[in-house]
């Protein structure tokens, strides 16, 4: 059974950026323990969009729809320091699914 590539795309205007990637830096090690997870990656755009992605991969569908509705809704429902709800940095979003295929790694030696 292949793997499951779950790409989220962030629109994120630039005085957002910083808070974004903050935000995501304090919440480091929350997937990782997750069953079923393979990898992350937080991607910064570097020219020509303002649209972070924010990949993950997954052993399977049911993997990625457990921590959606466990840690994932949890740190989503977090707040601000006074209590009130935090503002999205991101003003879109949109996840693109993907079975991986083929894959390839660096050869040992």
């Amino acid at each position: 059974m292949p793997s499951v590539v779950k790409i989220n795309v962030l629109t994120v205007p630039d005085e957002q950026r910083e808070i974004l990637e903050k935000r995501f830096a304090s919440r480091a090690g929350t997937v990782e323990s997750s069953d079923g997870f393979e990898w992350f990656e937080l991607l910064r755009p570097v020219e020509g969009t303002d649209q972070y992605l924010v990949y993950t991969r997954w052993r399977d569908e049911a993997s990625f729809q457990a921590w959606m509705e466990g840690p994932m809704k949890s740190a989503h429902q977090g707040s601000g320091g006074d209590g009130a709800q935090r503002k999205p940095a991101a003003s879109g979003s949109t996840l693109w699914t993907f079975e991986v295929v083929q894959q390839a790694a660096p050869k040992q030696g």
